[in-house]
């Protein structure tokens, strides 16, 4: 695979199915190099063996979601301004209707139990601010005045001045007489011109004021919406959720759990016999998340009842879907995401597992249906059973591109410790130069999905050996907190055992040619590794955690992250902090960022840059415009392509494959 043929890279979305269980909706998206965009459109198939279909013909249409009774299917399609508003077309195709007009576009949406009504979540700007006031460009707006803890957020940008809030529309009718655009002309009694009609119904807001919301459910008698409000704080970051209910008739709102539980929420899926779970984790004081043993909870009389252990399975991965008496969720374990199905009881069974990763799944009794990704394919809808049935064949173009499957390894480290990850080579007998990956996170992990920045190198020549150290997720909770306070310890033993460990493991890999790259967290422990081991030939830092004690200001995250990662004492954090022991780095090092990145901000890069360039040694800064944390994942299609031309020139120059 080489860098343009991530046009071939179709993913698929969470389905839906139709409450008889006779069709699956999905969503399909891809990089474009000529829109440079993502593109995709929704489909549908029949069940349990037809063949898919595309649905929709717009640019980029997503989140497909069935009417109660499988007639309709609501779905997102941007505007004329690049904002997704609601849309509505017959189950079987046609022309889709606009059911909303958000100023900055809908983020979620629901259908009311009687298929009446379409709930949705949108952010409503502050006055004079994002485009409210017709000439007023975003410099010569207000100052914004802050009083709270965070301000921002990664790919949004400021939050605190365009809450989101909750609206009802009276769902459209997709065969109805549509809007016709008026005559220039004004009628002789008309003060103003006639405008043309968009929408067949107003939308009525259900919540205002500053406080925003996530996540949007229907009870199931209809009569209410489950949301979690989030409140900025003025004075300490807590992470524990509320969930509310809001009464569509405007009669007021009634907590449905306190803070005082002590829960993260995630999501919120109800029962048809009214019962709600949750998928949520323990926050403790507000502030521990590190490696969060996310599971589904039951919501009783007495309070929330877990019914999945914290300790042996993170469902943070995905989604929560009420099926019968029952509760579907996504489990990270080893690589893989497997599907489970929790009784209220807790008991659980796998329902889809093997070498795949579940990004999303829907039930209607005992139809499932799931969207994954797989070592040979980025995305595939299957129908799930005794025996999965896939009814797609998205992977094909990108097979045919040239990919290798991984092969995968585990090594004993220096204390005993499993290590377990991947390693990927190109055809032939080698010697092939070496390059370690890393992931971010902390509390992430590689999986068995086809990557293509692994695929790409290997395409170049390069073997590429890939683990989960400890402080990734899916290993069990303990080590995923094994780092906390103790970054650039096992996590730094591990990585640098598991590459040893490959190189001895198979001699086609030179030992003598290694370079090193991550991002993120990645970026963290390549900047760590260089500065405490000089075998490399070159480096690569990209969106890098590199500067602890700035981070704290600067990140949207920051009010918690490095508190409890790397602790808040001077001495702690100068133990954990790459900027520390960067006068200890001899490695040429490209340093890649974007420039919009508020998770890991663009003054970790230039920071470290600059500290790399003073003191002598080679070092280089990419830095892409327009781009934020997600570049590698969600970017500009051309972007996703001139950061794997930077890669492959910088181990052309520094590691070369002949």
């Amino acid at each position: 695979m080489q860098a343009r043929d991530i046009e071939t890279l179709i993913s698929v979305g969470r389905p839906d199915v139709a409450a008889d269980g006779s069709f699956a909706v999905f969503a399909t998206s891809r990089p474009d190099l000529d829109a440079n965009r993502t593109v995709g459109q929704v489909w549908r198939v029949e069940l349990p063996g037809g063949t898919p279909r595309r649905l929709t013909r717009g640019t980029a249409d997503t989140a497909p979601r069935l009417s109660p009774d499988g007639s309709q299917l609501a779905f997102l399609r941007a505007d004329g301004a690049r904002k997704p508003q609601v849309h509505v077309v017959a189950a079987s195709g046609g022309e889709p209707v606009q059911a909303t007009d958000a100023p900055l576009g809908v983020e979620q949406f629901a259908w009311s139990p009687d298929g009446a009504t379409i709930a949705f979540l949108a952010r409503v700007p502050e006055k004079g601010r994002y485009g409210s006031v017709e000439g007023l460009e975003p410099h010569a707006e207000a100052p914004r005045r802050i009083t709270g803890v965070r301000w921002h957020a990664n790919g949004l940008g400021y939050a605190a001045d365009r809450p989101a809030h909750l609206f009802v529309v009276a769902a459209p009718q997709p065969d109805s007489e549509p809007f016709y655009e008026p005559a220039a002309a004004v009628r002789a009694d008309d003060a103003e011109p006639v405008r043309k009609r968009v929408l067949a119904a107003e939308a009525r807001a259900l919540t205002s004021g500053p406080t925003s919301h996530s996540r949007i459910v229907f009870t199931a008698d209809g009569r209410e919406l489950l949301t979690v409000p989030d409140e900025i704080e003025t004075e300490r970051r807590d992470l524990r959720s509320r969930l509310v209910a809001v009464a569509l008739d405007g009669s007021g709102v009634r907590e449905v759990l306190g803070a005082d539980a002590g829960l993260s929420v995630l999501d919120v899926a109800v029962a048809g016999d009214g019962a709600i779970g949750i998928l949520a984790h323990e926050v403790g004081d507000g502030l521990d998340f590190v490696a969060p043993g996310v599971g589904v909870f039951l919501l009783e009389d007495t309070g929330p009842r877990r019914l999945t252990d914290a300790e042996t399975i993170h469902l943070g991965e995905g989604h929560l879907t009420a099926v019968d008496a029952d509760f579907l969720a996504q489990d990270t374990t080893r690589g893989r995401v497997r599907l489970l199905r929790i009784s209220r009881e807790g008991v659980i069974a796998e329902v889809l597992g093997g070498d795949v990763e579940v990004g999303g799944h829907a039930a209607v009794g005992g139809q499932v249906v799931a969207a994954v990704s797989r070592p040979d394919s980025f995305g595939e809808l299957v129908l799930v059973g005794d025996e999965p049935r896939t009814l797609t064949a998205f992977g094909a173009a990108a097979a045919a591109s040239g990919i290798v499957l991984p092969r995968e390894l585990t090594v004993t480290g220096r204390d005993g410790y499993p290590v377990h990850g991947w390693v990927a080579t190109p055809e032939g007998e080698g010697p092939f130069p070496v390059i370690l990956q890393i992931h971010g996170g902390p509390f992430a992990a590689y999986g068995v999905h086809l990557f293509d920045e692994t695929q790409v190198l290997v395409d170049a020549g390069y073997a590429v050996v890939y683990c989960n150290p400890r402080g990734s997720a899916g290993y069990g909770r303990a080590h995923g907190r094994s780092i906390r306070q103790q970054m650039g310890t096992v996590d730094f033993a591990d990585v640098i055992d598991f590459l040893e460990g490959a190189i001895a493991d198979d001699d086609r890999l030179d030992g003598g040619r290694v370079g090193v790259q991550g991002g993120s967290y990645g970026g963290y422990l390549t900047a760590w590794v260089i500065a405490h081991d000089h075998r490399f030939a070159g480096a690569i830092v990209e969106r890098g955690f590199l500067e602890p004690v700035s981070f704290q200001g600067t990140s949207d995250i920051g009010s918690f992250f490095g508190d409890e990662y790397v602790g808040v004492s001077p001495d702690d954090i100068a133990r954990q902090s790459p900027m520390a022991v960067v006068g200890q780095v001899t490695t040429p090092t490209l340093v890649m960022h974007s420039e919009l990145d508020f998770r890991c901000p663009l003054e970790q890069a230039t920071r470290y840059y600059s500290a790399l360039k003073r003191q002598g040694t080679e070092a280089e800064l990419l830095v892409f415009p327009g781009e934020d944390h997600e570049l590698t994942r969600s970017g500009q299609p051309r972007h996703r392509v001139e950061r794997f031309d930077a890669v492959l020139d910088w181990w052309r120059r520094h590691l070369p494959v002949t």
